[in-house]
């Protein structure tokens, strides 16, 4: 239960009158707004992100947002995948390790300002000069993430697996978890994706990339994680049915021929809604 405490002047001419209790009628929530811009989603990483010419996981979890009904923009500074896909745009970068988009994010993100981001980055740095380190490397770059775009939602996956090198991914992916769940304890808008399971190494023709199976269960699990935060794809979280504030008002003196009255508004829900409206 809320309550405000409000002091409310009121300009027009009335009679004096002494202090009294009123109680307005019940009032209600802010009524839903139009409907609001497309999400901005920055899919980010490496060649997996970028998917070559299919696309890769983009084409079928924007397919599957759109069949749920959600208005959602990728955005990014490249844009990959077939003609016919509806939405290219990324931050995918073929080759690139942690360092390299940690060196680069906060332009991408000053630029193009996305509510949520899906970050699977750390391929290149398995078979790079130094495995050990790339989850320092990615400690760096969540808290450079969430401090450039403190309200954005940032979903961190696992990597998948890689086929010459699965011990140096599942050694990465345990300090992928602890990252995150440290993270989030201290107040950071982050989540992990447990994508490793995801996508057996039969999916990966190269020993690293997906074919369309593995992207399609990529997908997957992102649009799973997605729907599973409330406001990661634009939904608000539902006030309680039947809920509604009161408000109560009580003239507390006059002024200038008006009078003066403090308003307490209580919101009845167990939950705190974005605000109350009067009728």
């Amino acid at each position: 239960m809320t309550k405000l405490l409000a002091t409310v002047v009121a300009a027009a001419v009335l009679p004096a009158v002494s202090p009294v209790s009123a109680v307005a009628g019940p009032a209600t929530r802010d009524a839903p707004l139009a409907q609001a811009d497309p999400v901005r989603v920055m899919p980010l990483g490496d060649s997996i992100t970028q998917g070559g010419s299919t696309g890769g996981y983009r084409l079928d979890l924007g397919a599957k947002l759109r069949a749920a009904g959600k208005a959602v923009d990728f955005v990014g500074s490249l844009a990959d995948g077939p003609s016919s896909m509806p939405d290219r745009n990324h931050e995918g970068h073929p080759g690139w390790t942690i360092a390299q988009v940690d060196a680069n994010v906060v332009n991408w993100l000053r630029t193009h300002t996305p509510r949520t981001v899906l970050l699977h980055i750390g391929t290149n740095d398995m078979y790079g000069s130094d495995p050990a380190g790339a989850p320092q490397r990615l400690s760096r770059l969540v808290d450079k993430i969430t401090t450039q775009s403190p309200g954005a939602e940032l979903f961190v996956a696992t990597i998948i697996p890689i086929r010459f090198a699965d011990a140096t991914v599942r050694t990465f992916n345990t300090a992928v978890r602890a990252i995150v769940r440290d993270k989030a304890a201290a107040g950071r808008r982050v989540r992990l994706v447990e994508m490793y399971p995801a996508v057996p190494i039969s999916d990966l023709p190269d020993g690293i990339h997906p074919n369309a199976a593995g992207y399609a269960k990529m997908a997957a699990v992102w649009h799973s994680a997605l729907l599973s935060v409330p406001g990661g794809v634009g939904d608000q979280p539902q006030p309680r049915p039947g809920g509604a504030c009161a408000a109560t008002a009580r003239v507390t003196g006059s002024r200038g021929g008006g009078f003066q009255a403090e308003v307490t508004v209580t919101d009845t829900a167990a939950v705190s809604t974005a605000g109350c409206t009067g009728p």
